[in-house]
Protein backbone atom coordinates (compact mmCIF):
# COMPACT_ATOMS: atom_id res chain seq x y z
CA UNK A 1 0.00 0.00 0.00
CA UNK A 2 1.40 2.99 -0.93
CA UNK A 3 1.83 6.01 1.43
CA UNK A 4 -0.70 8.65 1.33
CA UNK A 5 -0.59 12.15 0.17
CA UNK A 6 0.12 14.43 3.01
CA UNK A 7 -2.50 17.00 1.84
CA UNK A 8 -5.09 14.73 1.75
CA UNK A 9 -5.84 14.14 5.27
CA UNK A 10 -7.74 17.66 6.68
CA UNK A 11 -7.28 17.21 10.60
CA UNK A 12 -9.69 20.37 11.19
CA UNK A 13 -12.90 17.86 9.62
CA UNK A 14 -14.21 15.08 11.92
CA UNK A 15 -15.25 13.62 8.98
CA UNK A 16 -11.63 12.63 8.28
CA UNK A 17 -11.51 10.68 11.16
CA UNK A 18 -14.91 8.52 10.61
CA UNK A 19 -13.91 7.86 6.89
CA UNK A 20 -10.10 7.07 7.36
CA UNK A 21 -8.10 4.59 9.05
CA UNK A 22 -5.21 7.13 9.79
CA UNK A 23 -2.23 4.91 11.14
CA UNK A 24 -0.38 4.84 7.72
CA UNK A 25 -1.11 8.76 7.40
CA UNK A 26 0.28 8.75 11.29
CA UNK A 27 3.37 6.79 10.44
CA UNK A 28 4.28 8.38 7.24
CA UNK A 29 4.12 11.80 9.21
CA UNK A 30 6.35 10.76 12.10
CA UNK A 31 9.00 9.27 9.37
CA UNK A 32 8.83 12.27 6.59
CA UNK A 33 7.11 15.16 8.57
CA UNK A 34 6.68 14.91 12.28
CA UNK A 35 6.12 18.29 12.30
CA UNK A 36 3.30 18.69 9.44
CA UNK A 37 1.45 21.67 8.19
CA UNK A 38 -2.35 21.12 8.03
CA UNK A 39 -3.17 24.29 5.51
CA UNK A 40 -6.21 26.25 5.62
CA UNK A 41 -9.48 24.39 4.71
CA UNK A 42 -13.08 25.39 4.54
CA UNK A 43 -12.33 28.75 6.16
CA UNK A 44 -11.03 27.29 9.33
CA UNK A 45 -7.13 28.45 9.80
CA UNK A 46 -4.12 26.33 9.32
CA UNK A 47 -2.18 24.59 12.04
CA UNK A 48 0.89 22.79 12.44
CA UNK A 49 0.59 18.91 13.78
CA UNK A 50 3.20 17.18 16.08
CA UNK A 51 3.24 13.29 15.86
CA UNK A 52 6.28 12.06 17.56
CA UNK A 53 5.77 10.91 21.03
CA UNK A 54 9.15 12.22 22.09
CA UNK A 55 8.04 16.36 20.45
CA UNK A 56 5.02 15.90 22.13
CA UNK A 57 6.09 15.20 25.80
CA UNK A 58 8.45 18.11 24.83
CA UNK A 59 6.38 20.76 24.18
CA UNK A 60 4.16 19.86 26.56
CA UNK A 61 6.63 20.75 29.16
CA UNK A 62 7.52 23.91 27.24
CA UNK A 63 5.94 27.28 28.61
CA UNK A 64 7.93 29.29 27.35
CA UNK A 65 7.09 28.91 24.03
CA UNK A 66 3.37 27.40 23.99
CA UNK A 67 0.57 28.94 25.80
CA UNK A 68 -2.75 26.76 26.57
CA UNK A 69 -4.84 29.96 27.70
CA UNK A 70 -5.55 30.70 23.84
CA UNK A 71 -7.58 27.26 24.06
CA UNK A 72 -6.50 23.67 23.83
CA UNK A 73 -8.49 21.84 21.39
CA UNK A 74 -8.95 22.75 17.90
CA UNK A 75 -12.56 23.78 17.74
CA UNK A 76 -11.45 26.72 19.98
CA UNK A 77 -7.91 27.26 19.04
CA UNK A 78 -9.74 27.58 15.23
CA UNK A 79 -12.14 30.20 16.65
CA UNK A 80 -9.60 32.01 18.13
CA UNK A 81 -9.76 31.38 21.66
CA UNK A 82 -11.50 30.18 24.81
CA UNK A 83 -14.01 32.49 26.66
CA UNK A 84 -12.44 30.15 30.15
CA UNK A 85 -8.67 31.21 29.34
CA UNK A 86 -7.35 31.99 32.60
CA UNK A 87 -10.32 30.68 34.63
CA UNK A 88 -10.96 26.93 33.36
CA UNK A 89 -7.70 25.01 35.00
CA UNK A 90 -6.92 23.49 31.12
CA UNK A 91 -6.46 26.64 29.62
CA UNK A 92 -4.88 28.02 32.28
CA UNK A 93 -0.85 28.88 32.61
CA UNK A 94 1.62 30.25 34.77
CA UNK A 95 1.17 30.96 38.66
CA UNK A 96 -2.79 31.10 38.55
CA UNK A 97 -2.80 27.19 36.98
CA UNK A 98 -1.09 26.33 39.78
CA UNK A 99 -2.22 27.45 42.69
CA UNK A 100 -5.72 26.08 41.01
CA UNK A 101 -4.24 22.57 40.28
CA UNK A 102 -3.44 22.44 43.93
CA UNK A 103 -7.16 23.31 45.03
CA UNK A 104 -8.22 20.33 42.56
CA UNK A 105 -5.94 18.31 43.67
CA UNK A 106 -7.20 18.18 47.32
CA UNK A 107 -10.00 16.82 45.85
CA UNK A 108 -9.07 14.38 43.69
CA UNK A 109 -6.34 13.07 45.25
CA UNK A 110 -5.78 9.32 46.30
CA UNK A 111 -6.70 9.99 49.86
CA UNK A 112 -9.93 11.65 49.68
CA UNK A 113 -11.25 9.51 46.53
CA UNK A 114 -11.34 6.36 48.34
CA UNK A 115 -14.79 6.45 49.35
CA UNK A 116 -15.09 7.18 45.87
CA UNK A 117 -13.79 4.31 44.69
CA UNK A 118 -15.25 1.69 46.59
CA UNK A 119 -18.67 3.34 45.42
CA UNK A 120 -17.05 2.95 41.61
CA UNK A 121 -16.13 -0.76 42.65
CA UNK A 122 -19.99 -1.32 44.25
CA UNK A 123 -21.66 0.05 41.39
CA UNK A 124 -19.50 -1.11 38.15
CA UNK A 125 -19.86 -4.57 39.90
CA UNK A 126 -23.59 -4.73 40.37
CA UNK A 127 -24.11 -3.13 36.24
CA UNK A 128 -22.08 -5.77 35.22
CA UNK A 129 -23.88 -8.44 37.08
CA UNK A 130 -26.96 -7.37 35.63
CA UNK A 131 -25.83 -7.41 32.43
CA UNK A 132 -24.39 -10.55 32.41
CA UNK A 133 -27.51 -12.05 33.91
CA UNK A 134 -29.49 -10.75 31.46
CA UNK A 135 -26.99 -12.32 28.71
CA UNK A 136 -26.16 -9.08 27.11
CA UNK A 137 -26.98 -5.36 26.46
CA UNK A 138 -25.68 -2.06 24.16
CA UNK A 139 -22.46 -1.48 26.88
CA UNK A 140 -21.78 1.85 25.80
CA UNK A 141 -25.71 3.12 26.34
CA UNK A 142 -26.25 0.80 29.27
CA UNK A 143 -23.06 0.36 31.69
CA UNK A 144 -20.12 2.94 29.83
CA UNK A 145 -22.34 5.86 29.96
CA UNK A 146 -23.31 5.52 33.85
CA UNK A 147 -20.01 4.57 35.59
CA UNK A 148 -18.47 7.98 34.68
CA UNK A 149 -21.41 10.52 34.78
CA UNK A 150 -22.49 8.88 38.26
CA UNK A 151 -18.75 9.35 39.80
CA UNK A 152 -18.40 12.87 38.87
CA UNK A 153 -21.98 14.24 39.52
CA UNK A 154 -21.83 12.67 42.98
CA UNK A 155 -18.40 14.66 43.39
CA UNK A 156 -19.80 17.57 42.00
CA UNK A 157 -23.29 16.75 44.29
CA UNK A 158 -25.12 17.17 40.71
CA UNK A 159 -28.98 15.47 41.54
CA UNK A 160 -29.50 12.05 40.27
CA UNK A 161 -32.43 13.48 38.04
CA UNK A 162 -30.17 15.45 36.11
CA UNK A 163 -27.41 13.26 34.89
CA UNK A 164 -28.93 11.77 32.22
CA UNK A 165 -29.93 15.54 30.35
CA UNK A 166 -25.69 16.27 31.18
CA UNK A 167 -24.36 13.40 29.56
CA UNK A 168 -26.21 14.02 26.49
CA UNK A 169 -24.85 17.61 26.62
CA UNK A 170 -21.17 16.34 27.66
CA UNK A 171 -21.57 13.97 24.04
CA UNK A 172 -23.04 16.79 21.99
CA UNK A 173 -20.53 19.27 22.92
CA UNK A 174 -17.65 17.60 21.88
CA UNK A 175 -18.06 14.91 19.84
CA UNK A 176 -21.59 13.12 18.31
CA UNK A 177 -23.87 10.45 17.76
CA UNK A 178 -25.35 12.40 14.61
CA UNK A 179 -24.03 13.83 11.33
CA UNK A 180 -27.08 16.35 11.47
CA UNK A 181 -25.34 18.06 14.89
CA UNK A 182 -23.39 20.67 13.68
CA UNK A 183 -20.95 23.19 15.37
CA UNK A 184 -23.98 25.61 16.26
CA UNK A 185 -25.60 22.48 17.97
CA UNK A 186 -22.50 21.60 19.71
CA UNK A 187 -21.94 24.94 21.25
CA UNK A 188 -24.89 25.49 22.65
CA UNK A 189 -24.69 22.37 24.65
CA UNK A 190 -21.41 23.91 26.20
CA UNK A 191 -23.80 26.67 27.03
CA UNK A 192 -26.26 24.67 28.49
CA UNK A 193 -23.92 23.36 30.66
CA UNK A 194 -22.72 26.37 31.82
CA UNK A 195 -25.82 27.60 32.62
CA UNK A 196 -26.64 24.32 34.74
CA UNK A 197 -23.84 24.72 36.69
CA UNK A 198 -24.27 28.47 37.13
CA UNK A 199 -27.61 27.56 38.90
CA UNK A 200 -26.45 25.03 40.89
CA UNK A 201 -23.37 27.24 41.86
CA UNK A 202 -25.97 29.89 43.68
CA UNK A 203 -27.73 26.88 45.08
CA UNK A 204 -24.70 25.85 46.76
CA UNK A 205 -23.94 29.44 48.11
CA UNK A 206 -27.49 29.24 50.04
CA UNK A 207 -27.06 25.82 51.33
CA UNK A 208 -23.50 24.14 51.03
CA UNK A 209 -23.01 20.35 50.53
CA UNK A 210 -19.43 18.19 51.11
CA UNK A 211 -19.62 18.45 47.09
CA UNK A 212 -16.72 19.73 45.28
CA UNK A 213 -18.75 22.69 44.09
CA UNK A 214 -19.08 24.01 47.64
CA UNK A 215 -15.38 23.47 48.01
CA UNK A 216 -14.66 25.43 45.12
CA UNK A 217 -16.96 28.22 46.40
CA UNK A 218 -14.84 28.28 49.60
CA UNK A 219 -11.62 28.12 48.10
CA UNK A 220 -9.30 31.27 46.83
CA UNK A 221 -6.20 32.46 45.36
CA UNK A 222 -3.60 34.77 46.52
CA UNK A 223 -6.39 35.54 49.37
CA UNK A 224 -9.01 36.36 46.61
CA UNK A 225 -11.97 33.72 46.71
CA UNK A 226 -13.15 32.25 43.11
CA UNK A 227 -15.69 34.14 41.64
CA UNK A 228 -19.01 32.05 40.24
CA UNK A 229 -17.37 31.92 36.30
CA UNK A 230 -14.33 30.44 37.95
CA UNK A 231 -16.10 27.40 39.87
CA UNK A 232 -18.63 27.19 36.63
CA UNK A 233 -15.88 27.14 34.59
CA UNK A 234 -14.12 24.35 36.61
CA UNK A 235 -17.12 22.23 36.96
CA UNK A 236 -17.76 22.55 33.58
CA UNK A 237 -14.15 21.23 32.70
CA UNK A 238 -14.58 18.42 35.17
CA UNK A 239 -18.17 17.38 33.88
CA UNK A 240 -16.43 16.99 30.49
CA UNK A 241 -13.12 15.39 31.12
CA UNK A 242 -14.11 13.23 34.05
CA UNK A 243 -16.88 11.56 31.73
CA UNK A 244 -15.43 11.55 27.96
CA UNK A 245 -12.12 9.96 28.39
CA UNK A 246 -12.92 6.64 31.08
CA UNK A 247 -16.46 6.35 28.84
CA UNK A 248 -14.98 5.84 25.66
CA UNK A 249 -11.73 4.29 26.99
CA UNK A 250 -14.24 1.49 28.90
CA UNK A 251 -16.03 1.02 25.72
CA UNK A 252 -13.11 0.33 23.22
CA UNK A 253 -11.65 -1.82 26.01
CA UNK A 254 -14.67 -4.38 25.59
CA UNK A 255 -14.72 -4.04 21.94
CA UNK A 256 -10.96 -4.29 21.75
CA UNK A 257 -10.97 -7.58 23.82
CA UNK A 258 -13.82 -8.71 22.25
CA UNK A 259 -11.98 -9.13 18.90
CA UNK A 260 -8.99 -10.01 20.70
CA UNK A 261 -9.77 -13.37 22.80
CA UNK A 262 -5.94 -13.79 23.41
CA UNK A 263 -5.73 -11.02 25.32
CA UNK A 264 -8.91 -11.24 27.18
CA UNK A 265 -7.45 -15.27 28.43
CA UNK A 266 -4.53 -13.76 29.83
CA UNK A 267 -6.42 -11.05 32.04
CA UNK A 268 -9.56 -13.66 32.77
CA UNK A 269 -6.22 -15.93 34.02
CA UNK A 270 -4.72 -13.44 35.93
CA UNK A 271 -1.32 -13.87 33.77
CA UNK A 272 -1.56 -9.59 33.22
CA UNK A 273 -2.53 -7.61 36.29
CA UNK A 274 -5.44 -5.21 35.85
CA UNK A 275 -3.47 -1.95 36.39
CA UNK A 276 -1.19 -2.99 33.43
CA UNK A 277 -4.16 -3.64 31.25
CA UNK A 278 -5.32 -0.41 32.34
CA UNK A 279 -2.77 1.51 30.92
CA UNK A 280 -2.48 -0.97 27.61
CA UNK A 281 -6.42 -0.29 27.36
CA UNK A 282 -5.90 3.56 27.73
CA UNK A 283 -2.62 3.93 24.82
CA UNK A 284 -5.05 1.54 22.46
CA UNK A 285 -8.14 3.38 22.88
CA UNK A 286 -6.45 6.98 22.75
CA UNK A 287 -9.28 9.04 23.06
CA UNK A 288 -8.61 12.10 23.56
CA UNK A 289 -7.09 12.13 19.86
CA UNK A 290 -5.35 16.01 20.27
CA UNK A 291 -4.35 18.72 22.38
CA UNK A 292 -3.36 22.10 21.00
CA UNK A 293 -0.87 24.97 22.05
CA UNK A 294 -0.14 28.67 20.46
CA UNK A 295 3.09 29.82 19.82
CA UNK A 296 4.22 32.57 22.34
CA UNK A 297 7.81 32.95 21.61
CA UNK A 298 9.15 32.05 18.32
CA UNK A 299 10.93 28.40 18.41
CA UNK A 300 12.75 25.56 15.98
CA UNK A 301 11.69 22.06 16.03
CA UNK A 302 13.17 19.73 13.34
CA UNK A 303 14.38 22.55 11.37
CA UNK A 304 10.67 24.04 10.97
CA UNK A 305 10.03 27.58 12.72
CA UNK A 306 7.17 27.71 14.76
CA UNK A 307 6.09 31.66 14.96
CA UNK A 308 4.15 33.72 17.68
CA UNK A 309 -0.02 32.96 17.33
CA UNK A 310 0.52 29.95 15.26
CA UNK A 311 -1.25 26.87 16.61
CA UNK A 312 0.22 23.63 17.21
CA UNK A 313 -1.32 20.25 17.85
CA UNK A 314 -0.03 17.26 19.89
CA UNK A 315 -1.39 14.23 18.42
CA UNK A 316 -2.52 11.30 21.52
CA UNK A 317 -3.14 9.26 18.21
CA UNK A 318 -0.34 9.50 16.79
CA UNK A 319 2.35 9.73 19.97
CA UNK A 320 0.85 5.91 21.35
CA UNK A 321 1.29 4.36 18.36
CA UNK A 322 4.94 5.74 18.20
CA UNK A 323 7.68 3.04 17.21
CA UNK A 324 10.46 5.13 18.56
CA UNK A 325 8.83 4.64 22.23
CA UNK A 326 6.81 1.59 22.32
CA UNK A 327 7.90 -1.92 20.90
CA UNK A 328 5.46 -3.59 18.21
CA UNK A 329 3.05 -0.39 18.80
CA UNK A 330 0.37 -2.12 16.34
CA UNK A 331 0.00 -4.73 18.55
CA UNK A 332 -2.69 -4.36 22.10
CA UNK A 333 -0.47 -6.36 24.45
CA UNK A 334 -2.07 -6.20 28.29
CA UNK A 335 1.14 -7.00 29.63
CA UNK A 336 2.87 -4.20 28.20
CA UNK A 337 5.15 -2.22 30.45
CA UNK A 338 6.90 0.15 30.94
CA UNK A 339 3.61 1.86 29.08
CA UNK A 340 4.26 5.88 28.78
CA UNK A 341 1.09 6.33 27.20
CA UNK A 342 0.13 10.08 26.63
CA UNK A 343 -3.83 9.47 26.94
CA UNK A 344 -3.70 11.74 30.18
CA UNK A 345 -0.84 14.40 28.60
CA UNK A 346 1.89 15.39 30.28
CA UNK A 347 3.65 18.32 32.21
CA UNK A 348 1.82 21.11 33.98
CA UNK A 349 -1.64 19.76 32.37
CA UNK A 350 -1.24 16.08 33.07
CA UNK A 351 -5.24 15.04 33.93
CA UNK A 352 -6.24 15.87 37.34
CA UNK A 353 -8.53 13.34 36.96
CA UNK A 354 -6.06 10.58 36.22
CA UNK A 355 -6.43 8.57 39.24
CA UNK A 356 -9.85 8.48 39.06
CA UNK A 357 -10.17 7.29 35.43
CA UNK A 358 -7.69 4.72 36.09
CA UNK A 359 -9.92 3.29 39.09
CA UNK A 360 -13.00 3.61 36.93
CA UNK A 361 -11.09 1.65 33.78
CA UNK A 362 -9.83 -1.00 36.48
CA UNK A 363 -13.33 -1.91 37.93
CA UNK A 364 -14.33 -2.65 34.96
CA UNK A 365 -12.13 -4.74 34.14
CA UNK A 366 -11.93 -6.14 37.22
CA UNK A 367 -16.20 -7.02 37.08
CA UNK A 368 -15.58 -8.68 33.75
CA UNK A 369 -12.82 -10.86 34.46
CA UNK A 370 -14.54 -11.98 37.81
CA UNK A 371 -18.45 -12.33 36.41
CA UNK A 372 -17.72 -13.54 33.13
CA UNK A 373 -16.15 -16.11 31.00
CA UNK A 374 -16.37 -14.01 27.46
CA UNK A 375 -18.28 -11.69 25.51
CA UNK A 376 -19.15 -11.10 21.90
CA UNK A 377 -20.26 -8.14 19.85
CA UNK A 378 -24.00 -8.90 18.58
CA UNK A 379 -24.45 -5.69 15.88
CA UNK A 380 -22.19 -3.17 14.70
CA UNK A 381 -20.42 -0.28 16.91
CA UNK A 382 -21.15 3.07 15.71
CA UNK A 383 -18.70 5.63 15.88
CA UNK A 384 -18.66 9.28 17.09
CA UNK A 385 -17.73 11.55 15.03
CA UNK A 386 -15.27 13.81 16.31
CA UNK A 387 -11.74 15.90 15.03
CA UNK A 388 -11.01 15.85 19.16
CA UNK A 389 -12.24 12.39 20.53
CA UNK A 390 -12.70 9.31 19.20
CA UNK A 391 -14.47 5.59 19.73
CA UNK A 392 -18.08 4.41 19.87
CA UNK A 393 -21.49 5.51 20.67
CA UNK A 394 -22.94 2.11 20.89
CA UNK A 395 -21.48 -1.68 21.32
CA UNK A 396 -24.38 -4.30 21.58
CA UNK A 397 -22.41 -7.36 22.96
CA UNK A 398 -23.51 -10.74 24.63
CA UNK A 399 -21.90 -11.82 27.71
CA UNK A 400 -20.77 -15.31 28.71
CA UNK A 401 -22.00 -15.86 32.48
CA UNK A 402 -19.03 -16.92 34.89
CA UNK A 403 -21.57 -18.93 37.06
CA UNK A 404 -18.90 -19.53 39.96
CA UNK A 405 -17.60 -15.83 39.81
CA UNK A 406 -21.22 -14.61 39.76
CA UNK A 407 -21.57 -17.09 42.87
CA UNK A 408 -18.74 -16.11 44.80
CA UNK A 409 -20.10 -12.38 44.05
CA UNK A 410 -23.12 -12.51 46.06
Amino acid sequence: MSAPALDTRDLGDPDTFACHGLDAFWRTLRDTAPVHWNPPADGRKGFWVLTRHDDIMTTYRDDTHFTSERGNVLVTLLEGGDAGAGRMLAVTDGHRHHELRKILQRVLSPRVLDEVARTVRVNTRQWIREAVEAGGCDFAEEIASRIPMTTISNLLGVPEQDREFLLGLTKTALSTDDEDVDEVDSEMARNEILMYFMDLVEERREAPGDDVISMLIASSIDGVPLSDEDVVLNCYSLIIGGDETSRLTMIDAVHTLAAETGQWRRLKEGEVSVDTAVDEVLRWASPTMHFGRSVVRETELHGVRLRPGEIVTLWHASGNRDERVFGRPGVFDLGRTPNKHLAFGYGPHFCVGSYLAKVEIAELLGALRDFTTGFERTGEAARIRSNFLTGFSTLPVRFLPDHAGLKEGE
